[in-house]
């Protein structure tokens, strides 16, 4: 995986050393390790949606609206959609990732991860997710 930053692999996770305390993140990193994490920080999974449910997202740079139409697809505006003239977009999403090639495709969208959508867009960094539940989901035929 290459998304390293500043201080080293990932963001916010340190990576325990063995033999010693220096530089524990230039260790290689474990893809359990990872899926851990992914589900400590929560956010919100596929199975969390029903029809008519809306998502806010809001990324470092952009802000996204999800509408779940209840069938695996999202209709998307904001962000890279809005600035590319496709918005609204039917489209469906693949899940998150570190900012790596990982992905955790149950998840839609979890705070400190990186959004991918189907189109493979993938958002800058999730600053925050609110969900807002639809009353009466709308009846799909």
């Amino acid at each position: 995986m290459s998304a390293r930053n500043e201080s080293g692999i990932f963001p916010g996770i340190r990576i325990p050393s063995k033999s010693s305390d220096q530089e524990p993140e230039s260790r290689p990193r474990m893809l359990t390790e990872l899926v851990r994490h992914a589900e400590l920080l929560g956010g919100v999974h596929r199975e969390d949606l029903q029809c008519g449910d809306r998502l806010i997202v809001r990324t470092r740079n952009s802000c996204y609206i999800i509408y779940s139409l209840g069938d695996g697809r999202y209709r998307v505006s904001g962000g890279w959609f809005d600035r590319s003239g496709a918005s609204p977009v039917t489209t469906t999403i693949n899940g998150c990732t570190f900012g790596g090639s990982a992905i955790k495709t149950d998840l839609i969208a979890g705070r400190g991860l990186f959004l991918e959508f189907g189109n493979h867009v993938l958002t800058t960094r999730i600053q925050q997710v609110q969900v807002i539940r639809a009353e009466d989901p709308p009846v799909v035929h």
